[in-house]
């Protein structure tokens, strides 16, 4: 028997984990598919769907089809990087990279992905549209503006496998700090569990946390509004790794770019299963490859706009007229155009910028700056002098929120962060969608049944051969006051009262059943049971408790009550004339 809130709330553990999930997977609002590099742990370890080993150029779904609490199992595999299993990008080194370790690279290395059919992002789009992104494993944000965040998650590890998205930037192009609210939030995390800075939200089955001695994952293509399974009828567009040396780790990247006959900083595109891959946009068509030495590009945002071929935006935001494809990107570090200034603000290229195709008529030939990397929260060079800007590994576009709970189209992790929703337990789900509850004070063996008339999923046994169950339905949220409660299989046509009490007790006789709430003890007004044996309680209970009990009866957030039904049972089988349901426990939160 429970004795103490914080004991309750101890024990709920799991059950918030549940319910969590259920929200979770109830009100995901989009489709997340992603690869990971090759230096992940999940590298060479079988998918969920076709147990076939994972590589860094297969577009994975996580295996529950939307972000969950976890722990959760390995992502599926929705589109491979060669011919097979099921639909792939046609790279011929697929097979002979399967099943090779995370932590060697290998010739199937894709960085950035798109299905062609991102929102359009620009004048009229600011208010729908947000920027989803991922970061290298070495990002640790500039600065902290929400929890959780690149800041709060890199420090320990956890930043890697998550996908973060803008807090609300307005209309690009925008220079550094001119966003209307500048920095991150983390809106889908790794691996679903409590990470080292406390929070929790749902996650897509990769392996964290990053430390010397985990290599992690790292999510490094992203693309939303994707096929939940398949190949996507528009095809799907690409950039493959470049072979030159990462100046921070001195290491060789996989050149899966010049293993297929290209460079990192091409465009693909695969239009059916199988492939073969396409050049779609040439290097130097997005203002790359100029100088003699090598790009690469990392994140890919896609909007095609219907007419065959690569039509280059000219000036930023034409693409919302329709006349040219939009596409924006970012390049990974040591790539040869960053420090060269941009030909939109005149100011040094850097890893976490969003980047636009050269302005038309600028003296300068390489990228614009469509978002400067200040304004996603990310740590640039800069911002501070000598320091490591942060990578930008993949990135997409939302045309919605991913999560949300309560329906107000605002993301969750939004919500919550801006204060207009709380989170007491930490979980990343608003609590006005939580229903924190807990069943407890089944007349199951060995309980003091009072005449042995055990039942071992609700209250003990009445004069209909079963006991009645108290279950609850709504959220525990103070302010929606939407909790109800019904007790079921109770004999026809009787009158019922609803107890309330913040005490327990481990459970006496009383009348035909066992009573677990202990003094003092609030009472709700007599309903009867009707045609359908059920009694019901609520909505409006928090609206009742204050215009009718003092306030100690009264419910607050923060508060855990407990509830029982008793009714009565004039024919019951220990001739008691009444009898109890189970009791319910309930966490209100604001």
């Amino acid at each position: 028997m429970l004795n103490q809130n914080s004991t309750f709330r101890a024990g709920l553990t799991v059950c918030f984990t549940l319910l969590a999930a259920s929200f979770q997977s109830a009100q995901a609002f989009q489709q997340i598919s992603f690869s990971v590099d090759w230096h992940g742990n999940s590298v060479g370890i079988p998918s969920s769907n076709y147990a076939f080993p994972i590589t860094e150029g297969d577009i994975l779904l996580p295996a529950a089809g939307v972000p969950m609490l976890g722990p959760l199992a390995t992502p599926d595999m929705v589109i491979n990087a060669g011919f097979a299993p099921g639909p792939g990008l046609g790279l011929w080194g697929h097979l002979p990279c399967a099943g090779h370790p995370g932590g060697t690279p290998c010739i199937v290395e894709v960085d950035g992905m798109s299905y062609g059919n991102d929102p359009l992002t620009g004048p009229g789009f600011p208010l729908v549209t947000r920027f989803a992104f991922s970061v290298d494993r070495y990002a640790t944000g500039l600065f902290s503006a929400a929890w959780p965040d690149v800041v709060s998650e890199a420090a320990f590890g956890d930043a890697p496998s998550d996908i973060f998205i803008d807090l609300g930037l307005g209309v690009g192009p925008l220079a550094p700090f001119a966003a209307t609210t500048p920095g991150n939030v983390a809106v889908v995390d790794g691996n679903g569990m409590i990470s080292g800075s406390g929070a929790q939200y749902g996650g897509i089955g990769l392996n964290e946390p990053f430390t010397t001695a985990n290599p992690g994952d790292n999510v490094d293509a992203l693309a939303m509004m994707g096929p939940p399974s398949g190949f996507p009828i528009s095809g799907v567009y690409f950039t493959l790794d470049d072979i030159f040396v990462d100046p921070l780790t001195g290491i060789f990247n996989s050149g899966s770019a010049q293993a297929h006959g290209f460079v990192g900083a091409d465009i693909l595109f695969s239009a059916a299963p199988g492939g073969p891959p396409v050049l779609y946009a040439p290097a130097a068509a997005l203002g790359l490859n100029l100088t003699g030495s090598s790009d690469d590009v990392d994140g890919l945002i896609v909007r095609e706009n219907g007419t065959p071929g690569y039509q280059p935006s000219l000036t930023p935001n034409d693409w919302v007229g329709g006349g040219t494809d939009m596409l924006l990107f970012s390049v990974r570090r040591g790539s040869h155009i960053i420090g060269q200034p941009d030909s939109i603000f005149g100011l040094p290229i850097v890893e976490g910028d969003i980047l636009t195709t050269p302005l038309f008529g600028s003296p300068i030939p390489f990228p614009g700056i469509y978002i400067a990397a200040e304004n996603l929260g990310l740590l640039t060079s800069r911002a501070v002098v000598g320091a490591l800007s942060d990578d930008l590994d993949g990135m997409t576009i939302l045309s919605g929120p991913i999560n949300d709970c309560n329906g107000n189209g605002v993301e969750d992790a939004i919500d919550i962060s801006s204060g207009n929703s709380w989170d007491t337990n930490g979980n990343g789900i608003p609590d006005d969608c939580e229903l924190l509850t807990r069943a407890f004070c089944e007349c199951s063996i060995p309980s003091p049944a009072p005449c042995l008339n055990f039942y071992p999923t609700g209250g003990c046994t009445n004069s209909t051969g079963v006991g009645a169950i108290l279950g609850a339905t709504g959220t525990t949220s103070v302010t929606n006051d939407n909790l109800v409660l019904s007790a079921t299989q109770v004999p026809l046509n009787r009158v019922g009262i609803l107890l309330k009490s913040v005490n327990i007790t481990g459970g006496v006789p009383f009348r035909d059943g066992i009573l677990c709430l202990g003094p003092q003890i609030f009472r709700f007004n007599p309903t009867t049971s009707g045609g359908s044996g059920t009694l019901t309680w609520g909505p409006g209970l928090v609206a009742y408790c204050f215009g009718n009990f003092a306030a100690p009866g009264w419910i607050l957030p923060g508060s855990t009550w407990n509830f029982q039904a008793w009714y009565r049972d004039p024919i019951g089988p220990c001739g008691q004339l009444s009898n109890l349901s189970n009791a319910i426990s309930a966490f209100f939160t604001p």
